[in-house]
């Protein structure tokens, strides 16, 4: 009797002691499971990026990274950029921003989901942001100025004489470095290294570029630059030097918000295939060891140098008064048009700057032969026109712009066609981006085109979205750097 009571009582301790392990099993695996669940649905910065279709970056204004040359847009780091937000699906929207520190704030607002600018991979940064595997390497040099007639000395070595080379010849000296870059922990550690001061001052407003341009200048005597940068700009001012190194090799690459692990791993992914790429290489020396870089910089028409966009400034600023657009929105027209090119012809018949059709441009009294100002003044007329069309319809001056741009390129019958089939099926005809445009970029497709509202049938809408979507595009970074 008592063996069997036992016997009972342990197979009730065993029951009860299963069923417990399995509720508290199922309810940690509950636990589990609705933690993935959130972790799962909340939305990654990737998926914002692609939900807005935007990538926003920002990178510094500079000869190398990003600057606008007979009015096309350029840049290393532009188009690395470009070509991953191609490779994201999105447009590229570029900010410019040569304050390192309002950089970082940036990114860790959520203002900009990448930093682009040639960033030093250092450990105190480490614990800022997370940086992607390298985009190339580098190492920092001295920029200093070879000796006052050092072209008339017969030899090298008596050039040489004259130049640091030896970072304990630093000592007493004062070196110039851009605010808030890792220059000045650098020169901080080759202080204590050569047990002397060196004296640093760190610029609040220039950037490398200008400090080096005051090395050539005597207005200070050193500055600190990466060697890659440092090497282009040698072209530019053949009296500096830049072969002294007071740096060990070090990793450049972006950064994003820490712990956006989902965003960074696509970029790294990207940059992987990227650097192993003909098309690496061809960007790489296209900006950093083009023997022609020496004249593009020093064109009229870079913006840095000369901060033309083109030979037609004057005129197309003259002008652009009359329809009260921005100039650099019309100089963008007209590049898209025609880049720039009088001569230029299209195969429908369009010629010139404005690239105006003969009927068009009859009305204006203008023809192939006509002088760019004229072109340029017809051009204009038939804008003006445009826009008194859409006057009473369209409040918004900025949208206004977008509905004259495409009635520009596409016809205005065929934009009304897109605002009554976006008012059809309750979009807003009065705006352009995701309304009036989806319907325009649709319009070669049967199912919009044959719709009874439409009256003036078949057109190629996805010329017309792009035309107006690049213009825009490429007005955003002519007000980035060409001054009103």
């Amino acid at each position: 009797m008592g063996k069997h009571f036992i016997k009972n009582i342990t197979a009730i301790i065993l029951i009860i002691t299963t069923q417990f392990f399995f509720s508290c099993n199922n309810t940690e695996t509950q636990t589990n499971d609705e933690e993935i669940k959130n972790t799962i649905s909340k939305p990654t910065l990737l998926d914002k990026i692609k939900k807005r279709g935007k990538l926003i970056a920002v990178t510094d204004y500079n000869s190398t990274n990003y600057f606008v040359y007979r009015g096309t847009p350029m840049g290393y780091q532009y188009e690395l950029l470009k070509l991953l937000a191609d490779h994201l699906e999105v447009k590229l929207v570029l900010e410019i921003n040569n304050d390192l520190t309002n950089c970082f704030e940036g990114l860790n607002s959520g203002e900009y989901d990448i930093i682009a600018l040639g960033l030093t991979v250092t450990k105190e940064r480490n614990r800022l942001v997370d940086f992607t595997i390298p985009i190339t390497q580098t190492r920092q040099v001295l920029v200093q100025r070879k000796p006052d007639k050092w072209r008339k000395m017969r030899t090298y070595d008596e050039v040489e004489r004259h130049m640091i080379r030896n970072p304990l010849q630093l000592a007493g000296k004062t070196i110039n470095i851009q605010k808030n870059t890792t220059f000045y922990s650098r020169l901080k550690n080759l202080s204590d290294e050569i047990g002397d001061s060196i004296f640093i001052i760190e610029d609040p407003v220039k950037e490398v570029e200008e400090l080096i341009t005051d090395v050539v200048n005597k207005e200070i005597d050193f500055t600190i630059c990466d060697e890659h940068i440092a090497l282009v700009n040698k072209k530019y001012y053949p009296d500096i030097d830049v072969k002294t190194p007071i740096s060990f090799q070090q990793n450049i690459a972006w950064a994003v918000k820490k712990g956006d692990s989902v965003f960074l791993t696509e970029i790294n992914n990207w940059l992987a295939n990227f650097n192993k790429s003909l098309t690496s290489r061809f960007i790489y020396n296209k900006y950093f060891k083009n023997p022609r870089s020496v004249y593009i910089a020093k064109s009229q028409y870079h913006s840095i140098s000369g901060g033309k966009i083109s030979r037609f400034d004057e005129e197309i600023k003259k002008h652009s008064k009359i329809i009260n657009w921005d100039w650099r929105l019309l100089a963008s027209l007209i590049y898209q048009e025609s880049q720039f090119r009088v001569d230029a012809k299209s195969w429908v018949g369009a010629f010139g700057l404005m690239q105006l059709m003969p009927n068009t441009a009859k009305k204006y009294n203008v023809d192939s032969l006509s002088p760019p100002e004229e072109q340029i003044a017809a051009g204009v007329k038939f804008i003006k026109l445009l826009d008194k069309q859409f006057l009473n319809k369209i409040e918004n001056i900025n949208e206004r712009k977008k509905f004259v741009l495409a009635s520009y390129n596409a016809g205005i019958a065929h934009v009304y066609d897109a605002r009554r089939l976006a008012e059809k099926n309750n979009k807003d005809p009065n705006i352009w981006d995701e309304n009036v445009d989806f319907y325009l970029l649709n319009k070669s497709k049967p199912e919009f085109y044959l719709d009874s509202i439409v009256k003036y049938g078949y057109c190629r809408g996805e010329e017309t979205y792009n035309f107006v979507s690049e213009i825009f595009e490429r007005y955003e970074h002519y007000k980035n750097v060409i001054k009103n």
